[in-house]
């Protein structure tokens, strides 16, 4: 498996900034979100287009702590590619930096937002649709 993930040069700002308006825990924890955030949109990535890796690095063990092992499976799932796929961490990345992209763009359309009024709008949302 992948040891670390590196962001875009464009979104190392916007996940300190995402950290700083939404106030939900470190920068780990939105990137947390954006990937999950991403995936849940049904979206699939083309390797192709990678964005370049020049941004914030993430170890493995820091952005996904001890639940590593799930956000790689779900990434995995998605693309129905084994655990050990050479690829899986360039989706893991691609995810990443498309929902930071998604989320700063929503975000910065809303004035007065909060992270947890944020976050329980979304839950609410994909519960009704599931």
């Amino acid at each position: 498996m992948f040891t670390h993930i590196r962001t875009s040069k464009e979104n190392r700002d916007v996940v300190a900034q995402l950290t700083r308006k939404l106030n939900l825990g470190t920068e780990n924890i939105i990137s947390r979100i954006a990937l999950t955030y991403s995936l849940s949109l049904d979206r699939k990535m083309d390797i192709t287009n990678i964005q370049n890796s020049s941004g914030k690095e993430y170890s493995s063990k820091v952005l996904f702590g001890e639940y590593m092992d799930y956000y790689a499976g779900m990434v995995a799932l998605h693309y129905n590619l084994h655990i050990s796929d050479k690829d899986l961490a360039k989706y893991v990345k691609m995810h990443i930096d498309d929902g930071l992209e998604l989320l700063n763009e929503e975000v910065n359309s809303k004035s007065n937002l909060d992270g947890f009024d944020f976050l329980s709008s979304k839950i609410e949302n994909n519960l009704k649709n599931f």
